[in-house]
């Protein structure tokens, strides 16, 4: 019985303490700030598990073909690089601001710190509090496999590998004799969406 008590009594303390840093506004939530050590292995840790839980479910990577491949790169380019970077690609200025800043993903790979499972359950669902968006609700499954076929090649590719394959992406954007432009997704480089939204890669 006094352990019970001595449990509550304790929860309540730390639930007291919680409050009054809440409302008080003594926590700095800026970006700038860097979080101390207990704050970013709690959260690293609740990130972790969670992951590894849900991913179960997430079955393996398919067999993708070439086309799939190409598609995943445009996405990756259009949609990774501002935050993650590249081989030869810096993070942009939005990517350098953030915090928790958001890994190189060829060190991930390198390091073997998530499974293609893993992976595909965050490019698809995001993660709160990191800046990492859901892309789930915008593409269908088989773009966000490409996403992570193109993220476990990074650790193999060059600077000039990385450049060549986004030059002959861009290239193949080329104006055509009727003024139009196609690119690997579909003509003027316009993604439509299975829900029928569209945007433009650049």
């Amino acid at each position: 019985m006094r352990t019970v008590l001595a449990v509550l009594l304790l929860a309540l303390v730390v639930a007291g303490v919680l409050l009054a840093i809440a409302f008080s506004g003594g926590y700095n939530v800026a970006a700038t700030q860097p979080d101390g050590p207990l704050t970013r292995w709690t959260l690293s840790t609740i990130a972790d598990r969670s992951i590894g839980r849900h991913a179960r479910e997430m079955g393996a990577m398919p067999d993708l073909d070439s086309a799939a491949l190409v598609r995943g790169l445009d996405h990756f380019h259009a949609m990774c690089v501002d935050c993650h970077g590249a081989p030869g690609f810096e993070r942009s200025e939005v990517g350098e601001g953030l915090n928790p800043a958001a890994p190189d993903l060829s060190e991930v790979v390198e390091a073997g710190e998530w499974s293609d499972a893993e992976l595909f359950w965050i490019v698809k669902n995001g993660i709160k509090m990191t800046g990492m968006p859901a892309f789930g609700p915008t593409h269908g499954d088989e773009d966000l496999w490409s996403i992570v076929a193109i993220v476990k090649q990074l650790p193999e590719l060059s600077d000039a590998e990385y450049g060549t394959r986004i030059a002959e992406l861009r290239a193949s954007a080329a104006p055509r004799e009727d003024g139009m432009t196609e690119g690997p997704t579909s003509p003027a480089r316009v993604h439509v969406h299975e829900d029928g939204r569209e945007h433009t890669h650049e």
